[in-house]
């Protein structure tokens, strides 16, 4: 069990991450992904959208425990991912994300245009118009995000780096 961190070089530690690349785009991403999923899910959905609630819950639960571990420091304690493979596992995690996120946004976009007729002033019925452009929106945000991870991940990776921080 690594030694246990005085508390004032902990805190330096989660100060010098939330300041960081990573845990400024980490906390976006947790932000544009919870404004899409609740977005969607605060709505009536059917069809393809299942498949954007999928990815947008499943990355949000998965890019708020990486930015946990990571802020606790903890990369350390999580078997065959952690270690020196911390860097490459936050890599590997945003280039799923970014691939995933890709079709969402076309779903979105979809269902936008599909709706877009009843962005009439006059339309007096129930429309889902305004919601799929708000979601479409937060998919392309969460996308762009992601992509700023990987490019960010890349070029660390590329110089050999092995931790996050």
């Amino acid at each position: 069990m690594p030694p246990q961190l005085p508390q004032p070089q902990v805190r330096s530690n989660i100060s010098k991450f939330l300041r960081s690349f990573l845990g400024i785009t980490r906390i976006l991403q947790i932000v544009f992904g919870a404004g899409l999923w609740i977005t969607v899910a605060a709505n009536k959905y059917e069809g393809s959208i299942h498949f954007v609630l999928f990815v947008a819950v499943l990355f949000w639960l998965l890019t708020l425990a990486l930015f946990l571990i990571t802020l606790l420091g903890k990369q350390d304690l999580v078997p065959l991912l952690g270690g020196e493979r911390w860097l490459c596992t936050n890599l590997t995690h945003d280039v799923a994300a970014a691939a995933l996120y890709l079709p969402a946004i076309g779903v979105m976009i979809y269902k936008t245009e599909r709706n877009s007729y009843c962005n009439l002033d006059r339309y007096q019925h129930f429309c889902l118009y305004k919601v799929y452009l708000t979601a479409a929106v937060f998919a392309c945000l969460c996308c762009l995000s992601y992509l700023l991870s990987v490019i960010y991940g890349g070029c660390r990776k590329s110089r050999g780096e092995q931790t996050v921080i």
